[in-house]
């Protein structure tokens, strides 16, 4: 997570958000990523530097204890504590603006998404997203099934344990394991609604009332696999070596 620490990069965020913000009071929420607490230095000095340029109020939205809870609380218990502070912050009444950070993103779109009765989200910022899931999961540390949950195989992954304790494995897709993946997985499969006959169209209403989506993508990315995921590519069913673009995705071409 260097990338949060480069002042260049920083601007260059900042310049795309005044872009979008600079007619708006709106306030801003920062979602950190995995391994992060929203008391390090890379979310404080991201988020500080993103309210002083930018002029928009905004804070980093902890869930449970940051760093740890990052990676073993599943994904459908951060979106619900995210949901409930967001709900209770009047600050937010009017609406706001959210940023997501690397694993932070899927929980943004899960606020956009499933949060019944919450502030209406503006804009969407995604930077480094695991949008179109990863085919390889982050490692993990602490727990005697991580070794196998990691590979490429991916043993256990789907797994109810699993997909109970290791926050990652909610988006992770292998793309050898499609059939595993959709019945099996908890999150991503749900708010890119690719669950076959399970389609709810109010997550695509929510999503695409949007005003204003930016995706981000590194060119060096290390734990986004692809990293074209963050413009919700993927690698193609059954491949670790085709990569479709997103207008070539079940995804897109699904609607």
């Amino acid at each position: 997570m260097a990338y949060l620490c480069s002042k260049n990069f920083t601007l260059f965020i900042i310049s795309i958000f005044c872009s979008i913000y600079l007619s708006s009071s709106s306030p801003f929420i920062v979602l950190h990523g995995i391994g992060m607490s929203c008391n390090d230095a890379g979310s404080t000095f991201y988020t500080s530097q993103l309210s002083l340029l930018s002029k928009s109020k905004g804070q980093c939205l902890e869930i449970g204890n940051g760093l740890s809870d990052s990676y073993n609380m599943p994904l459908e218990n951060q979106v619900q504590t995210a949901c409930e502070k967001v709900k209770g912050m009047n600050e937010l009444k009017q609406g706001y603006n959210l940023v997501g950070l690397s694993q932070g993103n899927v929980v943004a779109r899960g606020l956009i998404e499933l949060c019944d009765g919450a502030p209406p989200v503006k804009n969407f910022i995604s930077i480094g997203g695991p949008n179109a899931g990863v085919a390889f999961a982050p490692a993990c540390t602490g727990h005697p099934w991580c070794g196998q949950a990691g590979a490429v195989s991916g043993v256990g992954i789907y797994s109810d344990y699993v997909q109970g304790h290791y926050a990652p494995s909610g988006y992770t897709k292998l793309p050898n394991n499609i059939a595993g993946y959709l019945k099996g997985c908890r999150f991503l499969p749900k708010i890119n609604n690719e669950i076959p006959n399970a389609t709810n169209p109010i997550y695509k209403q929510r999503f695409a009332s949007l005003q204003t989506l930016v995706l981000i993508m590194f060119e060096d990315e290390q734990i986004v696999t692809p990293k074209e995921s963050s413009w919700f590519g993927f690698y193609q069913d059954g491949s670790y070596s085709k990569i479709l673009p997103p207008q070539q995705t079940n995804l897109y071409l699904k609607d």
